[in-house]
């Protein structure tokens, strides 16, 4: 339906403009009634639907709808499938129209820089690439339904800790190359209807009177058009909020948020203009959302619990497979260990917390699935009420452990240990875990470890077991996935989307986080995650890109459609996948890129592209990547935009970061020459290793007195000219004048250094 918004704007009162700009209540929009203009719902995300029940007492403020809980995005992104997360969010989208909620609060897109980030399980990966595509894919799919999305938290939101004060230090290009990079795709492929502002400053502005992120990056370099509104308590200055690009106020000031911009207005500090821009991108977003609103909308329960199986089945990582005991046989005695298997830990803490249409008993599931010949015994293990060790738990466990076949153990991370609000301390498991795991290994040769966690642990136990699961946070049907994956009805398939170091003190960040007092300084730069492990040569327990399946896959035929371009082409690199085991399986081919010569400090590779393929037994397919300007470039500081410098990349192909299976490599040539002018202070080896510059500053030099050493040594004594050149590389033009003994004069000096500038413009 169309509307004349401005008009309708032109009808407003001052206070009713104002009014626009903050939330009704805590999860609904204001309208205008006598302007018929809607009031309309947001509500939690991203995982599912968190809408909480309509009731203003204090004990329904923690309960919510039930809604189908899907894993969370440190699962999702494991699955590495676009198509996937794209029908996880048109499900959750479904739900959000059967509840009239018109904004879905998520995806998160910001970076894991620390394993310790509380929120970690909310948030796709350690890569922008990686996060960025997962959640572009997944705002597809909620908006397919007619339901607007609120990428969050927009920008540099990597720890719990000071949350709400604490200022995050990071350098022009990091920030552009590694923690808006993440938003950046989202933004240009996703097209969200919202933003949603973070709680902390960024290089100290509030991300919500940040105009440097909310209007010069977000809305003119992206071309992002929906409104901005703020995480729910993060706006310090309303009316400086306002001019910086903040729209929305969220939750209800109560009135006091809409006066200062009124008093503002009135006062001649802020333009009414202003107001009148934000006004017009709330109103395109409320009535978007109108006129996509479906009556009578309902789901199918157990159809999205099935699908919530089967995202499931693909976000689960196999760590470890020794010895092949995985899948299990369907025949003896199977121990089924650890309490997390009759209350399992299947979603993180916080305000995305999702109160699922129903839970599979994991213990149930195996039961079901192994089938009336397997004999499966349970054992407590561990007590999730208490953290100290039980021995008489632990002497259970062992008796069930040593009748068994083999023992699967279920362990992780307790719902305590990892949440919105506050930063692990560490990255061990409970010791009452460890242990379990420790006392059963002693008993039982056939140990299968089963994780449950949304973030990376340590793992002091694994040389002592067989096998491993990763299955992460896995929603309210992870009970099935786990039983489908442990006796081979399906095949893992899932990739880490984040490195497991061996030990905390290897994370990049681990001198540096969570900082010191309000202040945060990134001081790794762009060395986050695998970049910073390949960098250093440090070998993590687990590598980013990592995942094993029950068949293999042979990779061959390496091909590049062109072996030079312009930075301004795009290439087309294929390579061929088989299936050469006997189980039908899917693999995640992934695309890394190296720059073989740079002038710049550079990551030994970076992922630019990744497919998911699925093969039967024998089959060979061809996976097809295109690569543009930005596979190759580099964020450059000085011209304030992506580079590419002309040289040689590697193409590399990999089954993780780790293991690189084939490379090739491609010439690209910029486009772009950047135009550095010359001053007093340039260095001389700078100028005399430039092809078009060198000989301007060789004819200068040749002028200065003959006689003079610095400039021309006789020939029994070049040893020393080429002392004198070494010396030479790190000095500034202007000590020419004081070195030449007078015969390089300030007049020459300025001539040269004009000469110079003219053939840096021709250039």
């Amino acid at each position: 339906m169309e509307r004349d918004i401005k008009k309708l704007i032109s009808q407003m009162t001052l206070e009713e403009k104002a009014s626009l700009c903050s939330g009704r209540d805590f999860w609904h929009l204001k309208g205008i009634e006598r302007l018929g203009i809607p009031s309309i719902m947001v509500s939690d995300g991203p995982h599912g639907l968190r809408k909480q029940q309509d009731s203003a007492d204090q004990e329904s403020f923690f309960k919510s709808v039930p809604a189908t809980c899907f894993p969370s995005a440190v699962g999702l992104a494991s699955s590495w499938n676009r198509e996937l997360v794209e029908r996880v969010g048109a499900a959750i989208g479904e739900e959000c129209q059967a509840e009239g909620v018109s904004i879905l609060l998520g995806p998160g897109a910001n970076i894991k820089r620390s394993p310790l980030c509380g929120r970690n399980f909310e948030y796709f990966s350690e890569d922008p690439y990686l996060s960025s595509e997962m959640a572009a894919s997944h705002i597809r799919g909620v908006q397919s339904q007619g339901v607007g999305t609120s990428l969050k938290h927009f920008a540099a939101n990597n720890q719990e800790h000071r949350r709400m004060s604490v200022d995050a230090i990071i350098d022009e290009r990091t920030l552009r190359e590694i923690y808006l990079a993440s938003f950046e795709g989202a933004v240009k492929k996703g097209k969200p209807w919202t933003v949603m502002c973070s709680y902390n400053k960024v290089n100290g502005e509030y991300a919500s009177e940040n105009k440097y992120l909310l209007t010069d990056i977000l809305r003119d370099d992206w071309g992002f058009e929906g409104f901005v509104v703020s995480d729910w308590g993060a706006v310090n200055d309303r009316v400086k909020g306002l001019e910086a690009g903040l729209d929305i106020e969220m939750p209800s000031s109560f009135g006091i948020g809409d006066q200062k911009i009124v008093q503002a207005v009135k006062e001649g500090r802020l333009s009414e203009e202003v107001l009148d821009r934000a006004v017009e991108r709330i109103l395109k977003i409320i009535f978007k959302a109108v006129d996509n609103r479906k009556e009578n909308a309902t789901y199918d329960r157990e159809a999205h619990h099935q699908l919530a199986r089967e995202v499931a089945r693909e976000c689960m990582v196999l760590l470890k497979n020794e010895d092949r005991i995985l899948p299990l046989k369907r025949q003896g005695t199977i121990a089924v260990i650890g309490e997390f298997a009759k209350r399992p830990r299947y979603q993180g803490g916080g305000s995305s917390h999702v109160n699922p249409t129903k839970l599979d008993d994991i213990y149930e599931e195996i039961k079901k699935s192994a089938g009336e010949n397997v004999n499966v015994m349970y054992a407590k293990g561990y007590s999730l009420d208490k953290e100290e060790l039980d021995a008489t738990l632990l002497n259970e466990a062992k008796e069930v452990a040593m009748k068994a076949d083999v023992a699967v153990v279920f362990a992780g991370l307790p719902e305590h240990y990892e949440s919105e609000g506050y930063d692990r301390q560490h990255m061990r498991m409970p010791e009452s875990h460890c242990a379990l795991i420790e006392a059963v290994a002693e008993v039982q040769p056939n140990v299968v470890v089963v994780l449950s966690n949304g973030s990376p642990i340590e793992m002091p136990w694994l040389d002592k077991v067989k096998g491993v699961l990763e299955a992460y946070l896995g929603g309210q049907a992870l009970g099935g996935a786990i039983a489908d994956l442990l006796f081979g009805d399906a095949n893992p398939s899932g990739k880490l989307a984040e490195t497991f170091p061996k030990e905390l003190s290897h994370n990049p960040s681990y001198l540096n986080f969570p900082g010191e007092g309000d202040r945060v300084e990134y001081r790794e730069g762009i060395f986050v995650g695998y970049r910073y492990y390949d960098k250093k040569n440090i070998e993590p327990l687990f590598p980013f890109g990592y995942g094993l399946s029950y068949t293999t896959f042979e990779y061959s035929d390496l091909r590049i459609s062109k072996k030079e371009i312009l930075d301004t082409e795009t290439v087309t690199v294929t390579v061929k996948v088989k299936n050469t085991g006997e189980m039908a399986g899917k693999e995640v081919v992934q695309l890394y890129v190296s720059d073989v010569e740079s002038s710049v400090i550079r990551p030994d590779k970076e992922l630019k592209g990744f497919e998911k393929v699925e093969l039967k037994p024998g089959e060979e397919k061809t996976v097809t990547f295109e690569l543009d300007k930005r596979a190759f470039a580099y964020y450059n500081v000085d011209i304030k935009d992506w580079h590419v410098e002309t040289g040689e990349f590697e193409i590399l192909i990999g089954k993780s970061s780790r293991e690189i299976v084939l490379k090739d490599r491609i010439f690209v040539k910029s486009t772009v020459t950047i135009k550095k002018p010359v001053h007093r202070n340039t260095l001389m080896g700078d100028l005399l290793s430039d092809p078009v510059l060198a000989p301007v500053v060789k004819e200068f030099l040749a002028k200065a007195n003959e006689g003079n050493p610095l400039f021309n040594a006789r020939e029994d004594k070049k040893e020393i000219s080429e002392m004198m050149m070494a010396f030479m590389k790190y000095t500034p033009l202007r000590a020419l004048v004081s070195f030449s003994r007078g015969t390089f004069t300030e007049d020459m000096l300025e001539d040269m250094i004009k000469k110079l500038n003219s053939k840096v413009m021709e250039s």
